[in-house]
């Protein structure tokens, strides 16, 4: 096994300012907000967190920009807390750092973000410096979110290819974090850099559109045949040893080898979910913790369900994430849904 060792989490970092609501309002009216928190936020400094939650002597390195501003100290000083390296993670002058307002819908469950660039719009791949890193996994988020990186790079399709390439020189293995929007606008980022990845870790929706299968019925409901179809397209457009799609009711693994792992979500009551936001973000850290540590692809599959279902503990997005033992407590004690077929 490589010498190298921990997590480099790079990319989006910013504020998120969890707001909830009772209900969506209607446009022109007015809507109380009955919860407000600050917190860390974006799949860079949630992998990040999420990581130190699950395993606090696991090492993991920040890298990505921050404004020189007072919320870009208020995420140094969170890394600083966690005890993140955060020496990548670099303060620009003259703009602000990204934030974001997370609106949690409290009748539906839904969320919404609305958020404002700043700095991270200028974030390119000559932000990214490889040469001290002693991760041996780049997690690498968030293409759609950064618009420097979204555009063509020195004769690379965008700036999200030309980091992940210079990562694999640099002896890193890759995992990309997507941001759900249109089908064609994952398709026309993501793709490009399915043959620069070593592993991806994406919702059904996601992966649909890498994959240009349809994984989603017309109630909203998630095929779970197509999510294999698409896997299977995406591991042949790229160079991945495995793809996992995750869904509130399952995920499904797949391995270059051809193995094919399905597992049930932990059936978490109602009653117990504050917020689903950063679900995602605490299943891909699960998710990668096992795979760094040379679990069983099951086992991984099983700790990233239970991550994800402690993180929804909390309207936050990290809060809510315990120690391994306790998360897999946790999923123990509530069961997993039936493994879909």
């Amino acid at each position: 096994m490589s010498a190298r060792k921990g997590m480099l989490s790079a990319g989006t970092f910013c504020v998120d300012f969890n707001k909830s609501i009772a209900r969506w309002p209607e446009q022109d009216t007015v809507t109380e907000v009955v919860r407000i928190d600050r917190q860390g936020g974006g799949s860079g400094y949630n992998m990040a967190i999420d990581l130190k939650r699950l395993d606090p002597d696991f090492p993991v390195e920040a890298m990505g920009v921050v404004g020189d501003d007072e919320l870009g100290r208020f995420l140094w000083a969170e890394c600083d807390g966690r005890g993140v390296d955060r020496v990548g993670l670099r303060a620009l002058p003259g703009g602000a750092t990204m934030s974001v307002d997370a609106i949690n819908v409290l009748d539906t469950g839904r969320r919404t973000h609305l958020f404002h660039p700043g700095v991270a719009a200028t974030m390119n791949p000559d932000h990214f410096d490889f040469s001290r890193t002693g991760a041996r996994i780049l997690h690498l988020g968030l293409p759609g979110a950064h618009a420097a990186m979204d555009v063509p790079w020195r004769g690379d399709a965008n700036g999200w290819v030309a980091v992940l390439k210079a990562a694999r020189r640099s002896g890193l293995r890759t995992n990309l974090e997507l941001m759900t929007t249109s089908a064609a606008r994952l398709a026309e980022l993501g793709r490009p850099c399915l043959p620069h990845l070593d592993f991806l870790i994406v919702n059904d929706f996601e992966i649909g559109a890498l994959g240009g299968v349809e994984t989603r019925r017309t109630d909203g409901s998630t095929d779970v045949a197509a999510v294999g179809r698409a896997i299977d397209a995406a591991l042949e457009r790229g160079a991945m040893d495995w793809v996992v799609a995750h869904f509130p009711e399952a995920a499904v693994a797949g391995g270059r080898d051809g193995t094919r792992i399905a597992l049930g979500s932990v059936a978490m009551p109602s009653t117990a979910i504050a917020g689903v936001n950063g679900a995602g973000d605490a299943f891909a850290s699960g998710m990668l913790y096992g795979l760094h540590e040379g679990w069983p692809i099951a086992d991984s599959l099983r700790l990233a369900h239970a991550a994800a279902a402690a993180s929804m503990r909390a309207v936050s997005t990290t809060e809510g994430v315990a120690p391994v033992a306790e998360c897999l407590a946790l999923a123990r004690r509530w069961g997993l849904r039936p493994t879909p077929e």
